[in-house]
C-alpha cells in the first residue's frame, strides 16, 4: 500500500511539473517544448514496432503521410480539425498496412532497406503531384486547431502554452493506450516474436500477421503525431519527413534504450534539450548531425543499454542504500 501511495504521489508530481513547466520559460522555448512532445509520441510509437525485432527507416514518412492527410481533410474538404487528426492517423495506419505485405516478405536488413525505398517512394510520389500535395513547396495556410473557452483557460492555438496543453493531453492519452498493450498478451507476443520468432512461429503464432499489427498500430499514432505537428505549424512539404528525421529518431532511440517504455522518452529529451538549448546558444545548430553522430558512438560504445540503463543503475542503487539504512 505505501508503495502504491508512493507512485501515486510520483505521477502527480510529474503532472504538476509538466504543467507548470511551460510557464517558466520563453516563447521560442515554450514552442520547443511542443515540438518536443510531438516527438515524444513518434519515438514511442517507433518503439512499438521496435518491439517485433523489425527497425524502419520509413516511419518519419509514415508520420508526414498523417500530416499530408490531416492537412488536405481541413483544407480541402472542410473537415473540422480534430476529425482530420483522427482522420490523418487513419490513413497512415491504412497506408502502413498496405505497405506491410511486401515488406514483412524480408525481415532484417533487408526490412531496413525495403522501409526506406518505400517511403523515399511517398516523398517522390509528394514532389511530383502539385495537386494535391503541392509538390515540393508542400501544403501551406493548413488550417489551425481552433479555440474554445474551459473554465479556467482560454485555449488559443496560436499560443504556444495552449498548443502545448493540447498536445500533451493526446500525447499522454496516446502513451497510456500503448504502455497498456505492452504490458497485455498481445505485446507480450510483440517481444516473443522479437527474440524467438521461429519458437512464436512452431507454437501457432501468426509471425507475419503480429508483426503487421504492430506496423500498423505503430504508424497509426506516428501519423496523429505528424497531424499534431501539420496543425501547429501551418506548412508541411516533403523535406519536413526525410531521412536526417528518420536518423534523428533512430539516434534518440538508441541513446535512450529499447529495453523499458521511458528509454526513448529519456534519449528524445535529453537530445532535443541538447540541441535546442546547448546547441542553439552555442551557435552550432549547423552541426547536428555532426554531434548526433558523435554521441551515438558514444552511447554504443559505453552506454550500450542506453540512458535508461543509467537510470536503473542509479535507482538500484537508491534502493540498496535504503535497504541498508532499514537494516541498520
Amino acid at each position: 500500500m505505501p508503495s502504491q501511495l508512493t507512485r501515486a504521489g510520483l505521477w502527480l508530481l510529474l503532472i504538476c511539473m509538466l504543467l507548470a513547466v511551460p510557464h517558466g520559460l520563453s516563447f521560442s522555448q515554450q514552442e520547443i517544448l511542443v515540438f518536443l512532445t510531438i516527438n515524444v509520441l513518434v519515438v514511442t510509437s517507433y518503439r512499438l514496432l521496435a518491439l517485433t525485432g523489425e527497425w524502419s527507416l520509413g516511419h518519419v514518412v509514415i508520420m508526414g503521410v498523417g500530416a499530408y492527410a490531416s492537412a488536405l481533410a481541413s483544407k480541402e474538404l472542410g473537415i473540422a480539425v480534430p476529425v482530420a487528426m483522427i482522420t490523418g492517423a487513419l490513413t497512415a495506419a491504412l497506408v502502413a498496412f498496405g505497405l506491410s505485405y511486401p515488406l514483412f516478405r524480408m525481415k532484417g536488413f533487408y526490412f531496413l532497406i525495403g522501409s526506406f525505398a518505400a517511403g523515399e517512394i511517398i516523398r517522390l510520389l509528394w514532389k511530383r503531384f502539385r495537386d494535391p500535395f503541392g509538390g515540393p513547396k508542400g501544403i501551406k495556410k493548413i488550417e489551425p486547431m481552433p479555440d474554445f473557452d474551459i473554465v479556467i483557460w482560454r485555449f488559443d492555438f496560436f499560443e504556444p502554452v495552449s498548443y502545448y496543453y493540447f498536445c500533451l493531453v493526446v500525447v499522454g492519452l496516446s502513451l497510456w493506450i500503448m504502455w497498456r498493450i505492452e504490458k497485455s498478451p498481445l505485446g507480450l507476443t510483440f517481444h516473443a516474436i522479437h527474440w524467438q520468432d521461429k519458437l512464436a512461429e512452431s507454437a501457432g503464432i501468426n509471425v507475419r500477421a503480429y508483426k503487421t499489427l504492430a506496423f500498423v498500430i505503430a504508424s497509426g499514432f506516428s501519423g496523429l503525431a505528424g497531424a499534431l505537428l501539420a496543425h501547429y505549424i501551418g506548412t508541411i512539404n516533403p523535406n519536413s519527413f526525410d531521412l536526417e528525421q528518420m536518423v534523428f529518431v533512430l539516434t534518440w532511440t538508441i541513446v535512450g534504450g529499447t529495453a523499458t517504455f521511458f528509454g526513448p522518452i529519456l534519449g528524445c529529451a535529453a537530445l532535443v534539450i541538447l540541441n535546442e538549448i546547448v546547441l542553439r546558444e552555442f551557435g552550432f545548430e549547423q552541426g547536428r548531425p555532426l554531434i548526433y553522430g558523435f554521441v551515438l558512438i558514444l552511447s554504443v560504445l559505453f552506454l550500450p543499454r542506453g540512458l535508461e540503463g543509467l537510470l536503473q543503475d542509479f535507482t538500484g542503487a537508491l534502493r540498496g542504500r535504503g535497504r541498508q539504512g532499514s537494516r541498520q
